[in-house]
């Protein structure tokens, strides 16, 4: 029996409700097998994974594209503990989302007055301004953080959870998920992987980068469909094709910072990983 019955991969957005019509940059959801599926807010998404989840009786892993941490001794500076599932909480407490409006921005700002000088969020993308959250990267000084997590820094190309704007971010996507992983795993009893054991849990909540396999993308995709669709199809299909033995030891992660920061799943595995068609 495969270690798990079901893979989903979600690829997410910290954005606004996107319309009925499918369209790129929006969420897309996949189950291994299966034809990927349009979800216009988080509202939808939630509620999807959540059936997805309820209607299998075996094991299930789910894949998000969004950093599950921040960089080593932000989560102590913001909740008083060096626990990265303590910010998952603290994120759950405080976001105010609905299909058409979000406060991730003057969150960030909020947070940015944690912390001695100018950062380290930065990226306004709203017309007025926000208190404490300057609009571009270059202006930050004296925060005292990492620019990248650890896994950042070894995958070519991704970027740093800071940015809450423009081309590439991450950091709404991220700051609008912690709270929907807090409420599943709540809901689920599911494990937080890397920070909690996945051996004995039923539902295993891991972070995904799409890009590890881009290549395999970009041969798959076939002509007309979203290139958000394509990775998450073709990306659930390879981990869903993974050996147990090989899976097990992309979940069985020894780098240090891991346990602080999270980590991406199949980081330094990537041959494995995307092996060719």
């Amino acid at each position: 029996m495969s270690l798990f019955d079901k893979v989903i991969i979600v690829d997410w957005s910290g954005g606004n409700d996107r319309g009925a019509s499918p369209k790129k940059d929006a969420i897309w959801a996949c189950v291994a097998g299966e034809i990927p599926v349009y979800l216009r807010n988080r509202a939808l998404a939630e509620d999807w994974i959540g059936t997805q989840i309820a209607a299998c009786q075996g094991r299930v892993l789910i894949g998000f594209d969004f950093p599950f941490g921040y960089p080593e001794g932000f989560a102590e500076v913001v909740t008083g503990q060096a626990d990265a599932l303590a910010l998952w909480t603290w994120f759950e407490a405080r976001v105010e989302d609905s299909p058409k409006a979000n406060n991730r921005f003057d969150l960030a700002g909020e947070l940015n007055r944690h912390f001695a000088g100018v950062g380290p969020f930065w990226g306004n993308a709203l017309a007025r301004e926000i208190v404490d959250l300057p609009r571009k990267g270059r202006s930050r000084y004296g925060h005292g953080m990492r620019e990248k997590r650890a896994a950042e820094a070894q995958a070519k190309g991704a970027f740093a959870c800071w940015q809450m704007s423009g081309a590439g971010s991450v950091g709404g996507q991220t700051m609008m998920g912690l709270p929907v992983l807090a409420r599943l795993r709540a809901r689920f009893e599911a494990a937080a992987w890397p920070f909690e054991p996945w051996r004995e849990a039923r539902v295993v909540l891991a972070e995904v980068w799409p890009s590890l396999i881009a290549q395999s993308v970009v041969r798959q995709q076939v002509e007309g469909e979203i290139k958000d669709a394509a990775q998450v199809r073709v990306l659930a299909g390879k981990i869903a094709g993974l050996s147990d033995t090989v899976l097990a030891a992309m979940l069985d992660v020894t780098e240090p910072r891991a346990l602080t920061e999270g980590w991406i799943l199949g980081l330094g595995r990537e041959a494995d990983l995307d092996c060719r068609e």
